[in-house]
């Protein structure tokens, strides 16, 4: 697994300026083409103020400022420097979370907007990250809050033995190849045995993959399992989780997992996840 192409997710409000400086430091990382990515959606308002009626024309206007900020967008790109090439900025007036995970198509990695499990400020333009997860078919980087350049010296694995969770390690082998520390860390509420034979095999693929590599089991006796994951990351330096993630759909909603929901809401550390 390679990153031959990073596609990102900017904001069409004052964000994309810092997202695209964090991933093109990333590019510049794996020399890898960079794709960028923005979007707004139309939202009626459900309670419209005295005397203004929602109605075709309104979502016409609405549209067109959606379509004014994305080309100012790209202008402002443009006039940087900072994209090259003309399919290097893909805008679209619609879904967010479907256009970028449509877009995904051209990447090997999707760097998401950071904010937490609902993904954005703006409700036009916000991305909720468990349903682009699931849709993407790429691995999706959650960046921390404060957008700070992503490291990824120590790593850690948080293995459950679960297809996702497989399918996150082989996603995350440029990180996890070259850190200089990887914590394959599991929780094991029950059958501690085995869970650690099962990290230990995780340990001896990435070994086999020229990683440094170990695992260990977690103790969550006293806090939720994602908690103790971010504690153990904390304790050992990493600025970068590595995860599955988890959940299932119920009609048309997806129902995330305690520990994804857990890992989204932490932005003090870089998350990475498969699904």
């Amino acid at each position: 697994m390679i990153y031959n192409t990073i596609l990102v997710h900017l904001d069409i409000g004052d964000g994309a300026g810092s997202q695209l400086s964090f991933a093109r430091n990333l590019a510049a990382r794996f020399e890898a083409n960079l794709i960028g990515f923005a979007a707004g959606d139309i939202h009626p308002i459900a309670a419209p103020p005295p005397g203004v009626v929602v109605d075709a024309e309104f979502m016409r206007l609405e549209a067109r400022e959606i379509e004014r900020r994305l080309e100012a967008l790209r202008s402002d790109l443009d006039a940087s420097g900072e994209m090259g090439g003309a399919d290097s900025l893909r805008t679209t007036v619609g879904d967010p979370t479907k256009g970028l995970a449509i877009a995904a198509r051209a990447a090997d990695l999707v760097i998401a907007g950071s904010g937490g499990e609902e993904g954005g400020r703006d409700a036009h333009t916000a991305i909720d990250l468990g349903a682009l997860i699931h849709a993407a078919g790429r691995p999706v980087l959650i960046p921390r809050d404060d957008l700070a350049p992503l490291k990824a010296s120590s790593v850690v694995v948080a293995w459950k033995d679960a297809r996702e969770a497989r399918r996150a390690v082989a996603d995350a082998m440029p990180f996890l190849a070259h850190a200089r520390e990887v914590l394959v860390a599991t929780v094991a509420e029950h059958e501690p045995d085995r869970a650690m034979a099962s990290a230990t095999d995780v340990v001896r693929y990435l070994i086999n993959h020229g990683a440094k590599a170990r695992a260990e089991i977690v103790d969550h006796r006293e806090g939720e399992a994602g908690e103790a994951l971010v504690g153990i990351a904390r304790q050992i330096g990493a600025d970068l989780i590595v995860s599955g993630g988890y959940g299932h759909g119920r009609l048309r909603e997806w129902l995330l997992g305690s520990v994804t929901r857990s890992l989204l809401r932490e932005g003090a550390l870089h998350r990475l996840m498969s699904a």
